[in-house]
């Protein structure tokens, strides 16, 4: 992309900020041009928003229920998914997912439960319980 070409659309989802994106200038190098947004990039982006917060009202469904632990709502409720939690705390993905398991979960002890509270900035009460609402 040149960089007369960089979109210079407003972006809702910039928050009033530009965002620094690299194009080709007259010269054929690439050089930094600021841009405020594109409207496929905002759509794109709010479609995404939109897929984890339904992801995150299903697990809290489903946490209700008792077929998922509050692990998989918190995961999601911080925007989190299935590789970012693993790599956050440092289990492999299938312990994560086996500690979904609302059984496995409830035997955790306080060690495992930490690193996961740390790397979701909330305590280990808030990642054993649900919200009310």
């Amino acid at each position: 992309m040149k960089t007369e070409e960089v979109p210079q659309e407003t972006a809702k989802t910039y928050g009033g900020v530009k965002k620094l994106l690299y194009a080709v200038d007259d010269k054929g190098e690439y050089t930094g041009v600021n841009s405020a947004g594109w409207e496929v990039e905002t759509y794109v982006t709010m479609a995404a928003v939109d897929e984890i917060v339904r992801l995150r009202n299903e697990a809290l469904e489903r946490a209700r229920a008792g077929k998922t632990s509050p692990l998989e709502f918190h995961m999601f409720d911080r925007r989190m998914e299935l590789a970012t939690l693993a790599a956050t705390s440092g289990f492999w993905t299938w312990r994560v997912k086996r500690h979904f398991k609302p059984e496995v979960f409830a035997k955790l002890d306080e060690k495992i439960l930490s690193r996961y509270a740390e790397c979701m900035g909330i305590t280990v009460d808030q990642l054993r319980s649900l919200p009310d609402v």
